[in-house]
């Protein structure tokens, strides 16, 4: 079920939250975890029904395997074999449903063998609650995760606004809020907050990422298919996708932080302003900022970090991007997208070991070496989201040769028309407003919408001015604006990343 659609915002949406809160004040907070965990199974099975059973299945083996590794911990017995064991059950499961079919394909192609595999369906958000499972399961052998409540870790797992793709939530932040008996009565500046944040997403969504993705889709289509195209289509296919992929992200994130605010539960931060950043480190910082930090929690640090000297650092930082890219796919060219990424974060930390003994830089203006470092760094992103929407390597080149003027594939049929005029300037109105405007985290900030966020007195260059506040003009703006989004919801489409 996807939260742009009519099925959801007039018919489960609101049966989940008034059960939510009639069970909570008739029955009382354990009745309200159950009807809140199976309407969020019920959100799930909707895509499709048979894997219902895994998510079940999945959470129920790694409650009762984290119970036992507490158990171990806190019985001092040796735990690290079971710990070694339920992550292998965790990842193997999460390969043969995501890698199978990468892995014998490619066993084939370069061994020569023959075999055979059906089609491996993903299962619908497989990769987020494995990862949180895993890191349930290393917090329990640490001492750090005790949890008796099966209700409350099923609605850690499965608690339908993050499930799909994201944020990544810790249990240490989840299941207390959840286990809290105030969280079952309604708060109208939570709904009211919460419905605000869920409007700007459903914006962004349907009004920005969608529509630039009428211009995307052709030209990368054309990459891959060996048909005609211009160098100008070429560049406003890839200029509209690194826009859209951010809408969409974007647009998901205040989707799903809004709705769980409408249930009393704050989330994570997990998108803030990533192309205002002026480095590689800082960009992953910004972008998927759950997913950065379990890649750094769970898999940099116990690699070695940086306590190992420059080289032992590097190298940790290559294997935590290449998986980080494998994450997003099975394919070479996330591989690919992942390694470039680690390739630009080390050079970028080489940098800043080495800036502060280059003197001469200190007599550059600080605002054209910000200018210069935020320009080198969004035409990174830029191109490697090319890798990372393209569908083979042999159409990113082409796409490459193309946007380099090397190749310009205009003949031999009719090309992928290229943009007027008005569009070109829409699309650079949304470019200042990603680089230069605050997100909506920040313009809510004095709220708190979500975990991590400070407040900000002085979001952008208006001041105070675009700080929401519980009012009447913001309430009639947010009617506004949802209502735009509600009549054009005739064609929903999926979020770019339910498919990671």
């Amino acid at each position: 079920m996807l939260f742009n659609t009519y099925e959801f915002l007039l018919l489960f949406l609101p049966v989940a939250l008034a059960g939510w809160f009639l069970c909570g004040k008739w029955f009382g907070l354990l009745a309200a975890q159950a009807w809140l965990a199976a309407a969020s199974l019920f959100f799930y099975a909707w895509w499709n029904p048979w894997y219902l059973a895994l998510i079940v299945f999945s959470m129920v083996a790694n409650f009762s395997w984290g119970r036992a590794l507490s158990a171990r911990v806190v019985a001092r017995r040796p735990h690290g074999l079971m710990l070694g064991l339920g992550v292998a059950v965790n990842l193997a499961v999460l390969g043969y449903y995501k890698y199978a079919n990468f892995f014998v394909a490619n066993l084939n192609h370069f061994a020569g063998t023959g075999w055979v595999l059906e089609k491996v369906i993903l299962p619908l958000a497989i990769s987020f609650f494995t990862f949180q499972q895993i890191a349930y399961l290393v917090d329990a052998s640490r001492g750090l995760a005790r949890e008796g409540n099966f209700f409350t870790y099923a609605l850690f797992v499965s608690f339908f606004p993050h499930l799909i793709a994201g944020p990544i939530v810790h249990h240490g932040e989840m299941m207390p809020q959840f286990a809290r008996p105030d969280v079952v009565r309604p708060r109208w500046d939570n709904l009211a907050l919460g419905v605000t944040l869920f409007t700007f997403g459903l914006a962004k969504k349907v009004l920005l990422a969608d529509p630039l993705g009428l211009q995307v889709a052709p030209v990368f289509h054309a990459a891959a298919s060996g048909a005609p195209l211009t160098l100008a289509a070429a560049w406003a296919g890839v200029l509209a996708y690194t826009l859209q992929i951010y809408f969409d992200f974007s647009g998901y994130t205040d989707m799903a932080i809004g709705l769980a605010r409408l249930f009393n539960i704050i989330l994570p931060q997990n998108f803030n302003s990533p192309y205002q950043s002026a480095n590689l480190v800082e960009f992953w910082r910004r972008w998927h900022m759950t997913l950065s930090r379990f890649l750094r929690d769970y898999l940099y640090i116990p690699l070695g970090g940086n306590r190992h000297g420059r080289l032992r650092r590097h190298l940790n930082l290559l294997i935590t991007m290449f998986l980080g890219g494998l994450w997003h796919g099975a394919g070479w060219t996330f591989v690919l997208w992942g390694l470039v990424y680690g390739v630009g974060l080390v050079i970028n930390h080489a940098w800043l070991e080495m800036k502060p003994r280059l003197g001469g830089l200190a007599r550059v203006p600080r605002f054209a070496r910000l200018l210069v470092a935020h320009a080198l760094t969004l035409f990174v992103i830029i191109a490697a989201w090319v890798l990372f929407r393209s569908d083979n390597f042999t159409a990113a080149i082409r796409l490459y040769d193309i946007l380099g003027g090397v190749s310009l594939a205009n003949v031999g049929g009719a090309a992928v028309a290229a943009p007027g005029g008005g569009w070109w300037v829409w699309l650079g109105v949304l470019y200042l407003w990603v680089l230069f405007a605050p997100n909506s985290q920040a313009v809510l900030s004095l709220f708190q919408p979500a975990l991590g966020v400070k407040p900000s007195r002085h979001p952008g260059l208006l001041g105070g001015r675009l700080l929401w506040q519980p009012s009447r003009p913001w309430a009639i703006l947010t009617a506004v604006v949802f209502a735009v989004c509600f009549l054009s919801l005739s064609t929903a489409s999926e979020f770019l990343y339910y498919k990671f």
